[in-house]
């Protein structure tokens, strides 16, 4: 058996804005003193010239893109996601978001994967603070082949941009054959009792537990929602339509997140019981990466335990 290729999307992200700038005369990386966790080290050591390290100053790192985005310059702007979305939320909203000014933001280190850091660092609220920002893309791949896709694809948008990238390596889910588009879930299983849909590092696990479903005689639709905003509304419908019940699955507070993005879109147009995996409203602890997400119920387990749920829930 071949070995499992294992790449943590952050890392996909450093190389992708190398490719991007051997392309892109007029790219800027922007970090807020985080370079080599982030992995824009990677791009500052090819373009030392077109990288600005803005110190531990996220608010005024923002300010920064939204004025060299507003000259002409293609912005990537990276730190965590914890400060990132958190902590220059404001300045997210007011600068970039309100005169929808062309800034990608790369944030790193999210969910509870981010390990011994710790609560404070583990964050789980990003997705629902970026949701609320009216004209914002988010994107969430699930591995480094997607990653770097979604990386050309924020490039060539217009507007604000939120990326999401993780600090664990995670197994290759796609090949090079595959083809992203920015606001188009992708089904990677069909099925005919419930839909899955699942985002980012829970769609590996998501794999397995259709796997799991199908050892217990269960057929169960997979689909990798790799955009959380604009949401594919009609891939939602689709699976509704086709299964009658779903189950989100997400390493992010299941209020605000994915979960709710699905849960929208099915009360307006297609109510079916949806059922959440995620992190329960709590915040989380410090720990080794993998033992978290067990803890955390962020596993094929129990994302096969929820699709038997809302399957029992179906009239």
């Amino acid at each position: 058996m071949a070995d499992v290729i294992k790449t943590a999307t952050r890392d996909a992200y450093g190389k992708a804005l190398v490719e991007l700038g051997q392309t892109d005369d007029k790219l800027i990386v922007l970090d807020a003193d985080l370079a080599a966790a982030t992995k824009t080290g990677i791009f500052k050591k090819a373009n030392p010239d077109r990288f600005v390290d803005c110190g531990i100053a996220e608010a005024n790192m923002i300010g920064v893109a939204a004025g060299l985005a507003s000259a002409g310059f293609t912005v990537f702007a990276s730190s965590f996601a914890m400060f990132a979305a958190g902590r220059a939320f404001e300045q997210i909203r007011n600068s970039l978001g309100y005169p929808h000014i062309n800034v990608k933001i790369g944030a790193t280190h999210a969910g509870i994967s981010v390990g011994e850091d710790g609560a404070s660092h583990q964050c789980c609220e990003d997705i629902g603070l970026m949701r609320t920002i009216p004209g914002m893309t988010i994107l969430n791949p699930a591995d480094d082949i997607e990653a770097r896709l979604a990386v050309f694809a924020a490039a060539k948008a217009t507007g604000p941009v939120y990326m999401r990238f993780g600090r664990l390596a995670v197994p290759r889910v796609f090949d090079d054959s595959y083809r992203f588009e920015i606001g188009k879930g992708v089904y990677l299983n069909r099925g005919a009792d419930v839909t899955i849909i699942a985002t980012g590092l829970l769609v590996e696990r998501a794999i397995a537990a259709v796997e799991l479903l199908k050892a217990q005689g269960i057929s169960a639709a997979l689909i990798n929602m790799a955009t959380i905003k604009p949401i594919d509304r009609d891939i939602i419908m689709d699976a509704a339509k086709t299964t009658g019940c779903i189950v989100t699955a997400e390493e992010h507070n299941i209020i605000g997140g994915l979960g709710s993005a699905v849960a929208e879109v099915t009360a307006e147009c297609c109510p079916v019981p949806v059922l959440r995996v995620g992190v329960q409203d709590v915040f989380g602890r410090s720990g080794p990466a993998l033992e978290l997400l067990e803890k955390f119920g962020l596993n094929a387990e129990n994302i096969a335990a929820k699709a038997k749920a809302a399957i029992a829930l179906k009239k």
